[in-house]
């Protein structure tokens, strides 16, 4: 590659100007610069946002962007695989990627998604404290694979994710080399937790006071633990860790230390434990018995054929292989738990394609690189396998696939040669010959196989395999040792492997003690971890998969994920071994050049096409570019209208016409159409916009038309239901006693609200009628005084007669004035005769006000003609008599007494009480009196006669002043009386 784009020389130059990235078509090559650099801020991000791949400099973020908004237009998922050695930059470009891809999402700043994006960029910050450490090869080494699922919902915007770890390096937790660290995570908690925290551990801020810390306690590294240690916190907080759940984590991470540190002697019979003190802190942190701790190391707990459960106590040996087991096995089931909480945070909730739309994924893949160390043991043997696999994807869709797509579409092409490293990979995962079932085969054997024997089977079965060898299969190789070494060579270079261990870390053998120690544990955190603990020693389980087919398995899941998504490279070079930031290696970027497969890829790019797409698609994204297309065209095929497309554009020389796909080869005439299409889109916009709302406003129209239409029939349904109801209601009222009173109206619809208002009053007006019907001739003049007296009170008095029968002439009545009622009808006849009047309206006795303001008994006649005043001592003298037509009002009050005020034109009214006869001594005559008068003025002097209740004072004139009446109650006063006040008069009132 580098010899395609210049001299060595050229890259040199490049290198130390800071231009780390180049492109392979769509592939992006990143070298490693050492220091950081200038090239990631808000600006580079702006300036790459919507950008197509080719319009600036290579950059990570182009790639991002390439693959944002592939999955954004076409709605498919895609893929970035970030790919290299260790220390070649893997794990700071997927951190990059992620920090691009928060930054162009969300711009409305929704809460929601802000969330999801803080916890997505906050994971990579504990995953890597609790996953990586620094080795000899890399300050920040990831010791685990990542690949992380980004769920974007139809906007674009990031809703939820998922995160698949693959095989932790759990034994670098007990076992490190010559000058590397254990996982960041010890380091941090030792140097940067506070004194009080460590107290509560039973921890001293010294690594190497450690046995699993020692080695790395004074290894020179670039990672700052303390800071780190208030960003893993604070980043804890943030994805959602409760403190409890923090608290616990690194309780864990304290006991295993405390477990290293741990020593057992042997009597020779039994082991003991020589540090009980640190038990009871181990105990303490797991939440368990101190003596079920110690247990759990010294003895293993057998079932035996016949159902017997026995202890067997451990040697020395076993004792330290269990501990160390243990430990390595806390800190692996520790990292997955944070992994699932992390998943159960960020994980997509409540998702409804139907309602949310289609749910499109970008996923990123960082995972462990090409690895070849001094000794190299099992866990590099999974790592490279790891490697040969995502190099035969790579080989298989960028160079493979490509050329064949070719052939198949008919375009001319000169094949070129690529190594295909199915071979290597067969020769590990192959069923029944393969490295990995020869291990799994010695695992599965009764008896005692050594990682020699396996190894000579291993030699006995690929002695034929042109990339395996042994000192046994290569005798004069003297690089090898006898029954310790084999060799396979990778794509990326030979690589020696150290058999020992390899047996005991396929089993990954850890006692069932153990588990049912933790799963007892009172902290919910550990118990949570070790589910397979609730098994009893007793019930028989299916025997577990090895390690190596686990980790086959999920690589194997892995690239199926990875082979239906679109995707996207970056190809990560680790310019020197030195970490130096002016060092350039040429012969060693070269070699990963080469091993990487990118000479093949440039070859295939620079002979092939950079952009091709079914004549369909292309014609759906491009037709409204060209006038002869859009919007539809009318020529024979697909294939014709985008050869319009091409020609009026101007780049036939630049295309090649496959079968069923139009080719481009160069990304810039696929960049002028996109500008063009970007140009015309608002149009189109527009003109659909307008199309779409005049539809909307014709279809809004018709609806209300409808809607109009529907309401004026239900308005005339709801009017005739009425009437109908109405009908069926008071069919038969005629026949009823009542004549329909105690009939209840039914609720008028709005419209007949008034019309029903004078429906119930046309009834009640009929309902009057019938009954007035009834009524005979000779009662109709009391009726009529008796309503003319309810309307004038409208219920001011609650007492006024009504139910009583209204004599009106009481002085003329013998039984109410048995002793002069004969004299007064002798007066009456005279008076008749002299006024002629035709009618006696009232009569009765009173207490009247004279014009000296005392109080007298007096007699009172109203005719229909004048007024009235007697003197009942001296025969019914005439002492006054007052034109009828003088009266202009009437006052009384609202209480019981029989106060009544006559007003005058004359400004002189009569005040007086009404007093009752000797035919009902309790009788209310003022609801009389004031009904017969409104009766006559209204009804014979078509006049208005008007009555004044009154609730406190009643007001009138006499001889022209005005006075003011109250109403007393006096106990011990026998009848009604009035008394002068300094307002006018008081009427007592005889008490209860």
């Amino acid at each position: 590659m580098w010899r395609s784009y210049g001299s060595g020389q050229e890259q040199v130059i490049k290198f130390e100007k800071g231009r780390i990235y180049t492109y392979i078509g769509e592939v992006v090559v990143s070298v490693n610069p050492y220091r950081q650099m200038e090239i990631y801020g808000k600006d580079t991000i702006d300036a790459y946002r919507g950008r197509e791949l080719y319009e600036n400099p290579p950059h990570l973020y182009a790639v991002s962007d390439a693959a944002y908004k592939a999955m954004k237009r076409r709605a498919k998922d895609t893929c970035i695989v970030i790919s290299g050695e260790s220390g070649a930059g893997k794990t700071e470009a997927s951190k990059y990627i992620m920090q691009y891809i928060a930054a162009i999402t969300n711009p409305s700043q929704r809460a929601e998604v802000e969330s999801v994006k803080n916890v997505l960029l906050k994971s990579n910050c504990v995953l890597e404290a609790f996953g990586n450490a620094k080795t000899n090869r890399n300050d920040n080494s990831s010791r685990f694979g990542k690949y992380m699922d980004i769920n974007f919902n139809f906007n674009g915007e990031p809703t939820g994710g998922h995160i698949n770890n693959y095989l932790l390096e759990k034994s670098r937790v007990v076992q490190q080399q010559n000058g590397e660290r254990n996982f960041h995570s010890f380091y941090q908690l030792l140097r940067g937790g506070s004194d009080e925290m460590l107290d509560s551990l039973h921890l001293q801020n010294d690594p190497a006071a450690f046995i699993y810390t020692k080695e790395g306690a004074a290894t020179a590294t670039s990672n700052k633990d303390r800071a780190s240690h208030k960003a893993v916190m604070s980043a804890l907080a943030v994805i959602g860790f409760s403190e409890e759940e923090i608290n616990s984590v690194y309780q864990i991470l304290a006991c295993i230390l405390l477990l290293g540190n741990l020593q057992f002697e042997s009597d020779g019979e039994s082991v003991h434990i020589l540090d009980l003190e640190a038990v009871k802190h181990i105990s303490g942190l797991t939440a368990t018995e101190a003596d079920s701790v110690c247990k759990s190391l010294l003895f293993r707990t057998v079932a035996t054929g016949g159902g017997e459960v026995i202890e067997k106590g451990h040697t020395e040996q076993d004792t330290c292989f269990g501990r160390d087991a243990f430990a390595k096995a806390l800190y692996e089931r520790l990292f997955g738990w944070i992994v699932s909480r992390i998943n159960n945070v960020i994980e997509v909730k409540n998702y409804d394609p139907v309602l949310h739309g289609k749910n499109t994924v970008i996923g990123v893949l960082d995972i462990y690189g090409f690895e070849i160390f001094d000794n190299n043991s099992f866990e590099q043997f999974c790592i490279n396998y790891c490697n040969e696999k995502l190099q035969q994807l790579f080989i298989e869709l960028i160079l493979r696939q490509e050329q064949g797509e070719y052939e198949r579409e008919g375009i001319t092409w000169q094949h070129i040669d690529y190594f295909n490293n199915q071979i290597i990979v067969d020769l590990v995962e192959q069923p029944h010959k393969g490295i990995i079932s020869i291990l799994d085969e010695a695992c599965l054997t009764v008896g005692k196989v050594t990682d020699t024997v396996c190894l000579e089977s291993m030699d006995s079965k690929l002695a034929q395999h042109p990339h395996y060898t042994s000192r046994k299969l290569s005798p004069t190789d003297k690089s090898l040792d006898f029954k310790k070494h084999f060799r396979i060579r990778h794509y990326a270079g030979d690589v020696t492997y150290s058999v020992e261990g390899f047996l005991e870390k396929n089993k990954d053998l850890l006692f069932q003690d153990f588990k049912r120690l933790m799963y007892n544990s009172a902290n919910p955190v550990l118990k949570e971890m070790w589910p397979d603990g609730q098994l009893s020693i007793t019930e028989v389980t299916k025997r577990p998969l090895t390690a190596a087919t686990l980790f086959k398995n999920s690589i194997v899941a892995l690239v199926d994920k990875l082979g239906c998504k679109e995707p996207y490279y970056v190809r990560c070079i680790k310019p020197n071994e030195m970490k130096s930031p002016v060092l350039f290696d040429d012969a060693r970027c070269q070699h990963q050049v080469a091993y990487l497969g990118l000479m093949e890829n440039v070859m295939v790019r620079r002979a092939g096409f950079a952009y091709r797409q079914h004549y369909a698609r292309v014609l759906q994204r491009y037709k409204m570019t060209c006038e002869y297309t859009w919007p539809n065209h009318l020529m024979d095929s697909d294939r014709e209208a985008v050869e319009a497309i091409v020609t009026q554009h101007g780049f036939q020389d630049d295309v090649a016409y496959g079968l069923t796909k139009l080719f481009v080869r160069t990304p810039r005439s696929l960049f002028t159409l996109e500008q063009e299409r970007a140009a015309l889109i608002p149009i189109l916009v527009l003109f659909l916009q307008k199309v779409w709302r005049g539809a909307l406003a014709r279809k809004k129209c018709r609806q209300m038309k409808a809607i109009y239409a529907i309401m004026g029939c239900y308005k005339r349904y709801k009017v005739k239901a009425h009437f109908w109801e109405v009908e069926r209601r008071f069919a038969n009222v005629r026949t009823t006693a009542d004549y329909g009173k105690s009939v209840e109206w039914p609720t008028p619809p709005a419209a007949l609200c008034q019309f029903h208002d004078n429906t119930v009053m046309l009834h009640r007006r009929w309902w009057a009628r019938q009954i007035v019907k009834n009524i005979p001739p000779s009662d109709m003049l009391e009726v009529r005084a008796k309503v003319a007296a309810l309307t004038a009170l409208s219920g001011g008095r609650e007492d006024w007669g009504v139910g009583r029968a209204w004599e009106r002439d009481y002085l003329a009545n013998v039984r109410d004035s048995p002793q002069t009622s004969s004299g007064f009808i002798r007066v009456s006849k005279e008076l008749r005769n002299k006024d002629d009047h035709s009618q006696v309206l009232f009569s009765g006795f009173c207490r009247k006000v004279n014009r000296f303001n005392k109080s007298t008994d007096r007699g009172l006649l109203i005719t229909d003609k004048c007024v009235y005043k007697l003197e009942p001592k001296k025969q019914y003298k005439v002492l006054k008599k007052l034109p009828l037509d003088a009266l202009t009002g009437l006052s009384v009050t609202d209480g019981v007494d029989q106060m009544v005020a006559l007003h005058t034109s004359s400004q002189d009214d009569v005040l007086l009480c009404l007093q009752r006869g000797a035919l009902c001594p309790n009788q209310d005559r003022v609801g009389e009196l004031v009904g017969t008068l409104v009766d006559h003025f209204t009804r014979i002097r078509r006049v208005q006669f008007p009555i004044k209740v009154c609730r406190s004072a009643l007001q009138l004139h006499m001889r022209g002043k005005p006075k003011s009446v109250t109403v007393e109650t006096k106990p011990g006063q026998t009848s009604a009386d009035f008394k002068k006040s300094r307002q006018g008069f008081v009427l007592l009132v005889p008490g209860n």
